[in-house]
């Protein structure tokens, strides 16, 4: 089976690294045509490209794994695009957390060149990209999870089927809908903590192990209490993120007003300079 990975960024790099690990070539392409010769020149099986639509033209199954809705546009159209490169019957997988109209826009896209569609975005950040501990929730059709499902096995270690076309991002939106509730109250209890002189070593050592518990309690509180924020998810892409949300619940009907409070707190994170601090960066709007 040949393969093709467009987008090296902090996730697609380790991404196709494991899928060219497991003895698939992978050509891959990124914008920052550099990155694409060094992922390479560390993955001897594998080759680069200098357009999309070069990597496209003899894969079987082409992923995605880019910075936005526009960004994605950016590598699938157009005369140098994957689908210029694309032959019938191949899948087009997209791991980039984008609005679920593009997901739809997509498939429709792939349709009418009789190529099939999963939106498949991913969860875990980029050490679960590298340590190939990432979880995917994909939309699309059954055939098409069964036939990629081997690949994602490569490098997740949860991947399942959310329904059709749209239904893996709108479920990657409930995943940050989440992340952002839990690191403001996060935030919030390890402020408390603080200023009622407690050890918040210990706090977090004894909540920890009751219904308090989180990821973001186990792996962030420590960093958080020390001002370290660099390590993972970046405050830009979260906002990037909310605003899918927020969009998507307009549309659907749905009341979120911790979240879109929370999105608020992340632009103030932003214009104090903290753009690229990671998302439990949200303490340093209390801890002043």
């Amino acid at each position: 089976m040949n393969l093709a990975f467009i987008g090296l960024g902090a996730m697609g790099f380790p991404m196709a690294h494991h899928l060219a690990n497991a003895g698939y070539h992978v050509c891959v392409y990124n914008r920052t045509a550099s990155k694409a010769q060094t992922w390479a020149e560390q993955n001897p099986s594998g080759s680069f490209a200098d357009t999309p639509k070069q990597a496209a033209e003899d894969a079987d199954i082409v992923l995605m794994c880019v910075g936005n809705d526009v960004d994605v546009r950016s590598v699938v159209y157009g005369d140098k695009g994957v689908l210029a490169g694309l032959n019938p019957n191949a899948l087009l997988v997209d791991h980039t957390t984008t609005s679920a109209e593009l997901a739809i826009e997509l498939a429709k896209a792939c349709e009418q060149q009789q190529l099939n569609f999963l939106d498949a975005p991913v969860s875990g950040g980029q050490a679960g990209a590298e340590n190939a501990k990432l979880t995917v929730m994909l939309g699309g059709d059954l055939p098409s999870y069964q036939r990629v499902s081997p690949l994602l096995d490569c490098f997740a270690q949860k991947h399942s089927l959310m329904g059709g076309v749209g239904s893996g991002q709108r479920t990657k939106m409930v995943n940050q809908i989440c992340i952002a509730g839990i690191v403001q109250g996060l935030s919030e209890a390890l402020h408390f903590a603080m200023q009622a002189g407690l050890d918040t070593e210990q706090v977090v050592d004894v909540i920890s192990k009751g219904a308090a518990q989180s990821w973001q309690m186990e792996n962030r509180s420590h960093t958080m209490t020390a001002n370290q924020f660099d390590f993972g998810f970046a405050v830009d892409w979260m906002r990037k993120d909310l605003g899918i949300v927020l969009n998507e619940a307009n549309n659907n009907g749905s009341t979120l007003p911790l979240t879109a409070l929370v999105d608020q707190f992340y632009a103030q994170v932003q214009k104090n300079g903290g753009g690229r601090f990671d998302t439990s960066s949200l303490i340093t709007l209390l801890n002043k």
